[in-house]
């Protein structure tokens, strides 16, 4: 019984987890706005299956390293309070990893939508 405790407390700390980061972090909340207007923009231009498998992963990546990026960055802070240049190139690094993918999920989504909607 225990072990079902603990897979239940897993979902209950992974969900506390999102929805402190959806109140908190600007950036997820900007990523959530535009995985919903990529779904209206899906649902309008009637997308195939092929093509909201691929916005699917997408938005899981981009939501997902956004909160990787988020904990990197709150851990750096605990870690190192004060100004330190190895601490900012840390936090630097993890916002360029979320930029890189956000920028490639973006190409993704102009090759899918430029046809369709042209």
């Amino acid at each position: 019984m225990s072990k079902n405790k603990n897979i239940a407390n897993s979902f209950k700390y992974a969900i506390r987890g999102i929805v402190t980061s959806l109140k908190e972090e600007r950036n997820l909340k900007v990523h959530i706005l535009i995985m919903i207007l990529v779904i209206i923009a899906g649902i309008i231009y009637k997308i195939s299956n092929l093509e909201w498998m691929i916005c699917t992963i997408l938005f899981g990546l981009v939501i997902s390293a956004e909160l990787f990026n988020t904990a990197i960055e709150t851990t750096v802070d605990i870690a190192m309070p004060e100004i330190n240049e190895k601490a900012k190139i840390a936090k630097d690094i993890s916002a360029g990893a979320v930029l890189i993918l956000a920028i490639t999920s973006i190409i993704v989504g102009l090759i899918i939508f430029i046809p369709k909607i042209f």
